[in-house]
């Protein structure tokens, strides 16, 4: 299911570097929004918020998508990807920017604006499998008969490194942020934002208790099967992380904290309410730890969240 594992060594805030220099000319630079914990009803403290829900596709991954097709040997089939929708997207829109053939896999679960939008995108689409998983077997079946290329969502070192980028940007956008906090699905994005840091800023990671998978491996020591349900079924729940995004976590990340659906249906409210922003429930994961209080800052600590996905029709969030 998993391709090659590249050491954790080799994930360095300079290969990120070097990877943000391949994919500057075809990705967005996000902006950041400076806004008080107290704004949201919190003890006053600053609060900053990375919109990566702006970035082309609509998500982080166009990021990692871009790094892959960039930065390895594309085969005659093109590039495969199976996704619960963001990651698909994202390949998608990069394949059609670079003019390289896309097939995308997604399960039943994905919701139509995803499907949607990768359609948009020109790939060729199929829906096939009640889970992520299922589309991943659907996928490596593809793969094998064909020669195309796999992107993997989470579990490749081109992945991993373009999600850095985001962590690269936001030390620049906010230089004084000592923790970054982001959402948990396969652990591509913590384990980017992990490298980019390079231990300079504290890093925890937020993840449904629905869909507990990097908490688990943490508990077990190793990549386990764990609950894949929630709200964020089709962003925050794999069912296993992979074992390098594994590998990046338990030696880099502070934390990981869990948060209930409810919390990430609040935090979605709330960013809509204050500031007129509209995430799917995937991307406000991380930001329901801070309102939810299973994420408490210290007197003086300058958190920043990463707001990333917003491939949802849902702007009235259920009212």
């Amino acid at each position: 299911m998993y391709p090659a594992i590249t050491p954790v060594g080799a994930l360095t805030s300079a290969a990120v570097a070097e990877v943000e220099s391949r994919i500057r000319p075809y990705i967005r630079r996000t902006p950041v929004a400076e806004v008080d914990r107290s704004d949201f009803g919190l003890p006053a403290g600053p609060l900053t918020l990375k919109l990566e829900q702006l970035q082309h596709s609509g998500s982080f991954k166009a990021r990692g998508a871009f790094a892959n097709l960039l930065l390895r040997e594309v085969p005659a089939a093109g590039a495969a990807a199976a996704s619960g929708g963001n990651h698909g997207a994202a390949v998608a829109y990069a394949a059609g920017v670079l003019g390289v053939p896309a097939r995308i896999f997604v399960p039943e679960v994905s919701p139509a604006a995803k499907v949607s939008r990768i359609r948009g995108y020109g790939a060729d689409l199929v829906v096939e499998g009640a889970t992520y998983s299922e589309a991943v077997a659907v996928s490596e079946r593809w793969i094998a008969a064909s020669g195309a290329m796999r992107v993997h969502a989470f579990n490749q070192p081109e992945t991993v490194l373009g999600a850095g980028t985001v962590g690269l940007e936001l030390r620049q956008q906010a230089p004084r942020v000592t923790t970054v906090l982001a959402a948990i699905g396969g652990g591509g994005l913590l384990s980017g934002i992990a490298t980019a840091c390079d231990g300079q800023v504290r890093v925890v990671g937020v993840e449904p208790e629905a869909a507990p998978t990097m908490t688990a491996a943490l508990a077990a020591g190793r990549p386990v099967e764990a609950p894949a349900g929630g709200v964020a079924v089709d962003s925050l729940a794999p069912r296993q992380v992979g074992e390098l995004t594994f590998q990046v976590v338990a030696q880099r990340v502070h934390a990981v904290v869990l948060v209930s659906d409810e919390a990430i249906r609040q935090a979605q409210r709330a960013l809509w309410d204050k500031l007129r922003v509209v995430g799917e429930p995937g991307g406000c994961a991380a930001l329901a730890a801070l309102l939810s209080g299973r994420y408490a800052p210290e007197p003086g600590e300058s958190v920043a969240v990463v707001v990333s996905g917003a491939n949802t029709d849902a702007v009235n969030f259920g009212r």
